[in-house]
């Protein structure tokens, strides 16, 4: 295994300075160059963080050739450019969720991968929960028996970026953004089930999208909002399994159940996390302690460590201790479904898979 792996980091906004953050705490990792076009910030965090090699334009960091993995924290519809530029110039690629803004672009990102040899993992963060640890683990014992459906959900009461009080203006801006709820945190909850379901195949999508909340005038003008605050979706994938979604940024509910998957012979809801069947006619409810499995997996398990978080895990498969997990194919059919939804509530009727690849249009920055 090489001593240290080589990266490079592009985009150093909120997202980009966390990545850099985690980085710099990882001795198997050496960060040789940053780049971003606020260059008073560039100079700033580089300085921070002892960085030799800054750059204003990303296409001059990736003609380095002593960087072997490049990652992408940039906005949604500038993923899949900045991906299949530094993938064709012989990099691997990490690159924050979603994959892209639309699946057409996303695809381009994956078939590039797969044309050039090279690595390309996507940013999902719910992956390496303990929760989803420990749901992997119920499931591969059989403890559900045959998977029927799965629940996505993702709360938030009021909170739009930018215009509830945080966050800039491009992530409510479909011209960056691409989307709201769903590609901001739907991402997270429908890969995580995705993931415990084996990466099913999608046949057919019904859904809607709302913006109907009241939000502060001049913060509406000025940010120009024109994504979803609450998308919902069902989904239908090959064998009868079937997944409902709702993902919300602004609603007047005080919260969701979380997650949940079911089958013939047990249930798992994964926030908070608990294990339901039945023995003759009582009925079991049960909860874990994955706090112990935690420390017990890490104690006996020498690669424990490398599903600790996705970058952890990033490092760890390049340098060849673990296999990638198939976060790129995970993320390409997490957009197939968010566009699916979109594209149902557009033309208010049910799409099939096949017809949403068809319709899907590049929103990609084509002049980079």
């Amino acid at each position: 295994m090489a001593d240290k792996i080589r990266v490079g980091v592009i985009g150093l906004g909120q997202i980009g300075k966390f990545h850099l953050h985690r980085y710099m705490q990882m001795p198997d990792v050496e960060v040789v160059a940053i780049c971003d076009i606020n260059e008073p910030e560039l100079e700033r965090v580089a300085k921070l963080h002892n960085i030799p090699n800054t750059y204003y334009w990303f296409r001059e960091l990736l003609e380095r050739d002593d960087i072997e993995a490049v990652d992408v924290c940039l906005h949604n519809n500038l993923h899949a450019p900045v991906t299949v530029a530094a993938l064709q110039a012989g990099k691997h690629v990490y690159c924050e969720k979603p994959m892209a803004g639309t699946f057409i672009d996303a695809e381009w990102m994956y078939r590039t991968a797969q044309e050039t040899g090279k690595k390309l993992s996507i940013q999902l963060n719910m992956l390496f929960t303990k929760e989803t640890k420990s749901a992997r683990i119920l499931i591969d014992q059989g403890m559900l028996g045959k998977i029927y459906h799965s629940r996505s959900t993702g709360f938030r009461r009021r909170g739009r970026p930018y215009v509830d009080g945080y966050g800039s203006i491009h992530f409510v801006q479909s011209e960056y953004a691409a989307g709201g709820a769903m590609f901001d945190m739907g991402v997270y909850h429908i890969t995580q089930l995705l993931y415990l379901l084996g990466n099913p195949t999608v046949e057919r999508i019904t859904g809607k999208t709302y913006q109907e909340l009241e939000m502060d005038a001049g913060r509406k003008a000025e940010s120009g909002y024109d994504v979803e605050e609450l998308g919902m979706g069902f989904v239908y994938f090959q064998d009868g399994l079937t997944m409902d979604i709702i993902e919300s940024w602004a609603i007047q509910l005080d919260g969701f159940e979380g997650s949940s998957l079911v089958g013939t012979s047990g249930g798992i809801r994964l926030e908070p996390f608990g294990y339901f069947s039945t023995a003759g006619d009582v009925d079991l409810s049960a909860t874990a302690d994955m706090s112990a499995y935690d420390d017990r997996i890490h104690l006996m398990q020498p690669t424990a460590d490398a599903y600790d978080n996705p970058q952890k895990h990033w490092i760890a498969a390049l340098r060849g201790r673990v296999p990638l997990l198939p976060t790129a194919e995970l993320a390409l059919n997490s957009m197939l479904i968010t566009e699916g939804i979109y594209l149902s509530s557009r033309l208010g009727r049910e799409v099939s898979a096949e017809e949403i690849r068809t319709s899907s249009n590049s929103k990609a920055f084509k002049n980079l």
